[in-house]
């Protein structure tokens, strides 16, 4: 018995300084983030707010998940997936415009609906609980249906698929490593297509379902990106120096990508520095106390957002940016009840430690 006692003191010391740690990374990479903001901008006249702005959102929402996460383990997210919702149906019409569709706002935030429902799902402990946030979850895909957001709709499909699929996952880093590479994928595909590296067959073929319009704010913000690598042009400066947005009839300043925003207006280590954010937060998710599923179903929706802020303005957004890192709050949180379900899963992860 003593034994067994001292074992299980040493594995929460252990997990606690392994929580200590990615902490640590996540204060570094965000200070870093505003520090790198408030440089770019005094070498060129530009203007941090947006970044600083992004950073205070992802940080109080971090907060508040963790928080709120520990306190209400079920509660919680489910009420930020109502949020959600309810934002994503009240979002007004001038965020459709003619040149480029959605901004990509709306399919953020149902995103982060379907894996805040998701996560809720896996943390409940009623069998018929569990079936109604997750019938929220499907619901919110047939909402970005209706709201028009095709987007959307794949997004929180994939998001309630990964969900399900997580609970046969041995291996939450393997699992990780898998999202981890999607993002990568996409975002490659991205500076791709401005290079005008893809075929011509392929490329005409996603520039038909991206719009002509913003494969050209993409081809400024790669030239932007060349012309200065490693102060960029200055945060805010952006729509200044577009030719294509300066012959937009509804221009909003932004390229619609955010590493290609990040390249144009902070140089390549603007673009490090958001892809460190990104990779931290997998990072916490790798060491949270919580469930293997919790913990993919938010790397799930996390990954999804990466990609819808590819290929658009979602992270221009502060209700996006705050509800990101609510939900990953939320995940990396470790109730104050015992015995989190997870149909029979160790909360530490399905097969041991939090990095099984």
């Amino acid at each position: 018995m003593g034994s067994t006692g001292t074992a299980s003191a040493a594995g929460s010391a252990a997990t606690g300084e392994r929580r200590s740690a990615a902490d640590a990374v996540g204060v570094a990479v965000l200070a870093a983030c505003a520090a790198w903001s408030l440089i770019t901008a005094a070498a060129h006249e530009g203007r941090p707010e947006g970044m600083l702005l992004a950073v205070l959102a992802v940080a109080a929402g971090y907060a508040s998940g963790r928080i709120f996460g520990a306190l209400l383990p079920v509660a919680a997210p489910c009420a930020g997936a109502l949020a959600g919702l309810g934002l994503a149906i009240a979002t007004p019409g001038p965020q459709i415009s003619l040149e480029l569709g959605h901004t990509g706002a709306t399919a953020a935030l149902l995103t982060l609906s379907s894996g805040a429902a998701c996560c809720a799902a896996w943390a409940a402990r009623p069998p018929a609980l569990r079936l109604a946030l997750r019938l929220l979850a499907a619901g919110t895909a047939v909402t970005a249906a209706v709201l028009g957001s095709t987007t959307g709709f794949v997004t929180c499909t994939g998001v309630l698929l990964c969900s399900l699929a997580a609970a046969r996952v041995r291996r939450r880093a393997l699992g990780l490593t898998g999202l981890a590479a999607a993002a990568v994928l996409v975002t490659g595909a991205t500076w791709a297509i401005s290079e005008d590296a893809l075929p011509t067959g392929l490329t005409a073929s996603l520039e038909g379902q991206l719009t002509e319009h913003r494969v050209l704010l993409w081809h400024d913000a790669l030239h932007m990106a060349r012309a200065h690598p490693t102060l960029g042009v200055g945060p805010g400066r952006y729509g200044e120096l577009s030719p294509t947005v300066a012959q937009s009839l509804l221009p909003d300043g932004k390229p619609h990508s955010a590493p290609l925003q990040q390249a144009a207006e902070q140089g390549l280590t603007g673009v490090a520095l958001l892809a460190a954010a990104f990779c931290w937060v997998l990072y916490a998710l790798l060491r949270s106390p919580r469930s293997t599923p919790i913990a993919l179903t938010t790397g799930a929706a996390l990954t999804a957002l990466a990609a819808i802020a590819s290929i658009g303005n979602a992270l221009s957004f502060m209700t996006v940016t705050a509800g990101a890192g609510l939900l990953a709050g939320i995940a990396t949180a470790r109730p104050l009840t015992t015995g989190e379900p997870d149909d029979g899963l160790d909360p530490e992860g399905r097969f041991g430690h939090p990095g099984a």
